[in-house]
């Protein structure tokens, strides 16, 4: 029988947001470890906020919640992750808003946002989710992988001026930079004095960037470290001694990298700390001709350290990190961080139901 349209006059409604979502959507599994992590946060929050003073900000868990689903659903900006608050009950729920309770306005959102930023809010965030003992156990403790890839800045090649007024004549304001040299020893951005004038290599644009860095576990491709430098060309294996020291690895562990990393003191310097470099050889021959033996586990390594790029594609394609919205080296590695730990939690839903099966 064919249904009759009605116009909706019922004034209230009694049905409440929980009963609205379907009991196996892979965000309630996320949900549950993001609470964990926040109650973790909790003495965190309790240090940036004073007890007592001054008008109640927007609750911290709730920020945080807020950035995730902008990183999961590739909300561009913060007046459209507001709308999107207003009438999504999925996101009012991730949140933990009531259905009557107004969303936030979009500039009072990116202020307390902010704040929460300055306080490397992120990156413990993203300490405590790993930390987790469920996640603990999809982790390798042996094996792992370790690549940067570059983020753009917020800032336009024009910003990019001599530092001092009267080092190389008046500041171009016309663009027209033809014939003149620009180092990032005698310029800088007037628009993120950080970002650093930087190209991947031979053949490609310079651009004024970020470098992200990303330590991956093999089992299961997960990010275990993450880390945001300026760019330059000792910036991938400086981050990546970085990382290492931070996670911990167990003693033995391999690390996985390709020809960037294939220096002599970063392979001297990891297996100081007493781990197994397992670098992209540029050549099988040595010095004098001799062929390069491998060590064991090389081949799987370097199979296996490509997935690596997953991490960044959906971090940058998904994650919104292809471009950064902040500025200065701090705030674009805080959203960095958001990024990374977003692509875990998207994941682990999955990785759980494997491991069950």
């Amino acid at each position: 029988m064919r249904g009759r349209e009605r116009a909706s006059g019922a004034l209230f409604s009694y049905v409440g947001i929980e009963s609205r979502l379907r009991g196996d959507h892979p965000l309630r599994v996320v949900r549950a470890f993001v609470d964990e992590a926040l109650a973790v946060l909790n003495p965190a929050f309790a240090a940036i906020y004073a007890e007592g003073v001054g008008r109640p900000s927007i609750p911290p868990e709730r920020l945080l919640r807020a950035m995730l689903l902008q990183a999961f659903y590739s909300v561009r900006s913060e007046r459209q992750l507001m709308e999107r608050l207003e009438f999504d009950l999925l996101f009012r729920w991730f949140v933990g808003l009531d259905g009557d309770e107004p969303a936030w306005d979009a500039s009072t959102f990116s202020k307390n946002r902010d704040r929460l930023l300055a306080g490397e809010i992120a990156s413990k965030f993203f300490a405590a989710v790993m930390g987790n003992t469920r996640i603990k156990h999809l982790l390798s403790t042996q094996h792992f992988s370790v690549d940067g890839t570059l983020i753009d800045a917020w800032a336009g090649m024009r910003s990019f001026q001599p530092r001092d007024e009267n080092q190389d004549g008046p500041r171009r304001r016309d663009g027209d930079f033809r014939g003149e040299r620009r180092l990032n020893a005698t310029h800088a951005s007037t628009t993120d004095p950080e970002a650093r004038l930087y190209r991947k290599g031979k053949g490609k644009p310079a651009q004024l960037c970020y470098m992200g860095h990303v330590l991956m576990e093999n089992r299961n491709g997960l990010a275990v470290a993450a880390l945001v430098t300026q760019a330059t060309g000792t910036a991938e294996r400086e981050a990546a001694l970085a990382m290492v020291d931070q996670a911990n690895l167990a003693a033995g562990a391999s690390l996985g990298a390709d020809t960037a990393y294939n220096a002599w003191r970063f392979r001297q310097a990891l297996r100081e700390r007493g781990y197994v470099p397992h670098t992209a050889l540029r050549s099988e021959t040595g010095w004098g001709g001799a062929r390069i033996v491998p060590p064991p586990g090389y081949a799987t390594s370097q199979r296996i350290r490509k997935r690596i790029e997953e991490v960044f594609g959906w971090v940058k394609a998904i994650g919104g990190q292809a471009k950064t919205k902040f500025r200065g080296r701090s705030r674009v590695a805080q959203g960095f961080h958001i990024a990374v730990a977003a692509y875990n939690l998207i994941r682990i839903p999955k990785l759980l139901t494997a491991l069950a099966t």
